[in-house]
């Protein structure tokens, strides 16, 4: 009898015994992109090992709630997808917005051309027009719409539109001409109708409008292309006496987001959107640029504008690889420090150092990352689609897509930009909140976010030439993983 009880207390231990393990043991799905080839990949053999780096996540850290990520509906992405076979034209369109694809959720578009168009348009070309009886979205008929409303039957959760005009019609603006020059006050108000209408003729096209920017660049380009200028009061008096009025009388609920342009000045700027109530009430945010810096997110500017205005949003509206022309088919040139962005040629001195050779991969998750550490809640990269010059442009402004086609021949590349894109869109869902965590080791870059489902995502970079193990934690489970070098990783630990 006592030998039957001493197996019995023996069996009874082990069966304890590893109920404990397996309680201990944190359940997570690992999806690495990398420049040994992974692409989102699943990573699921791990092993241990000593000094590993230690990554404690803190649920109960709870931060700014995320709007999304995504990508732009420019007339030049779309012309493209146009001339692509309509099997290829729907693999990209699948990739963006597909259930098995980067599911983007925010994403932004342009009022009247841009330098991303084929040309100069607008929707209200006749000058003198004040009541815009002649205005029409003609123009987007055959690219920009039908390009919004397929991915629109794609996307099984929806996504957000920000549209940004680069310029207002020349007859409004006191240059008169598409590039520089500022909207003479006596069109303040047409100005704003023109909002109100390009709100509703898309409206009637079955597409909703989530939000506007002001003006895109209101610093301007040099007048290069499409541009208009504001200063901080300038746009303050028109947002608060013209824009501001018209869409609330209308009762539209659209989010009003002003700046739009780098993060250098974003601080004066919020000094004076924020200045007082009545300064700030139609402001429902701020739009931000990353062209100050190749590689500094700036974290000083945002941090000081989410504590001016907390409960303002901070949108990421446009960022890019923005002088290279693109390496067709090398992924290698993604994953190396090769990578050059206007500065490199064109900035003043006293700036050059901002402007340095970078990883392109690395820009742009270490900017997502940074930008989320640092209240900033969504991010939209510029054109989906460009071609292998980098345009079309009629400006010849080439840049940098996560997704490259030849027409000619109906190829298609998808950039580890777009898989870098895929690891924040795919895995941090509208809704999440960026949760806190602690990391061990400095060299690695992360953000952690937990989704309305109440699963978590950790995404992190490692920017070194040798792979790193790190021991996850979770209140009290853990578990052991790796990331290889020069690699991003989500890890996904599902409610």
């Amino acid at each position: 009898m006592k030998i039957l009880q001493y197996f019995l207390s023996i069996f009874l231990m082990a069966n304890l015994l590893g109920c404990t393990a397996q309680q201990n043991n944190l359940t997570v799905d690992v999806y690495e992109t990398s420049s040994n080839g992974n692409k989102l990949k699943k990573i699921s053999e791990f092993t241990s090992a000593e000094n590993a780096v230690a990554i404690q996540l803190l649920p109960a850290e709870k931060y700014q709630t995320i709007t999304g990520f995504g990508g732009s509906f420019t007339e030049s992405s779309a012309y493209l997808l146009n001339q692509l076979s309509k099997k290829n034209r729907k693999l990209i369109l699948d990739a963006y917005f597909g259930s098995e694809g980067a599911k983007y959720s925010l994403t932004r578009t342009h009022i009247n051309s841009c330098d991303f168009s084929l040309s100069n348009y607008s929707y209200a070309p006749v000058a003198g027009d004040m009541e815009l009886d002649n205005f029409s979205i003609e123009e987007d008929r055959d690219d920009i719409i039908p390009m919004i409303k397929d991915a629109m039957a794609i996307s099984e959760d929806g996504f957000k539109i920000l549209s940004s005009p680069w310029t207002a019609p020349p007859w409004m603006k006191d240059n008169k001409h598409w590039c520089g020059g500022k909207l003479l006050p006596e069109y303040y108000d047409t100005w704003a109708l023109f909002f109100s209408k390009y709100i509703d003729a898309y409206k009637n096209e079955g597409i909703d409008i989530w939000g506007l920017t002001v003006e895109n660049e209101p610093l301007g380009n040099n007048s290069n292309w499409e541009s208009m200028h504001y200063t901080p009061e300038e746009m303050v008096e028109f947002v608060s006496k013209h824009l501001g009025p018209k869409l609330k009388d209308q009762g539209y609920n659209v989010k009003i987001l002003g700046y739009d342009q780098n993060r250098d000045e974003l601080a004066e700027w919020a000094d004076i959107m924020y200045k007082d109530e009545e300064s700030a009430k139609y402001f429902d945010g701020m739009a931000i640029h990353w062209y100050a810096s190749t590689y500094d997110f700036m974290p000083e500017a945002l941090q000081y504008t989410y504590k001016k205005a907390p409960n303002k949003l901070m949108i990421q509206s446009e960022a890019c690889v923005d002088s290279e022309v693109p390496h067709w088919n090398d992924d290698a040139w993604y994953w190396s420090k090769e990578g050059t962005d206007w500065g490199w040629d064109w900035a003043p001195d006293d700036q050059k150092h901002l402007h340095p050779k970078y990883v392109p991969v690395y820009r742009y998750a270490r900017d997502i990352i940074g930008c989320l550490n640092n209240y900033v809640q969504g991010w939209i990269d510029w054109n989906m689609v460009l071609d292998r010059q980098g345009g079309p442009n009629w400006f010849k402004n080439w840049c940098v897509a996560p997704v490259i086609v030849d027409p000619e021949t109906d190829e298609v590349y998808f950039t580890p930009l777009y898989h870098t894109m895929a690891h924040f869109s795919k895995y941090i869902r509208p809704g999440a909140v960026r949760i806190g965590f602690e990391n061990s080791d400095d060299d690695l870059m992360m953000t952690a976010a937990q989704n309305p489902d109440g699963s978590i995502a950790l995404v992190i970079l490692n920017m070194n030439l040798k792979s790193k193990n790190m021991k996850l934690s979770l209140g009290d489970r853990s578990v052991d993983i790796q990331i290889s070098a020069q690699a991003i990783q989500t890890v996904v630990i599902p409610a």
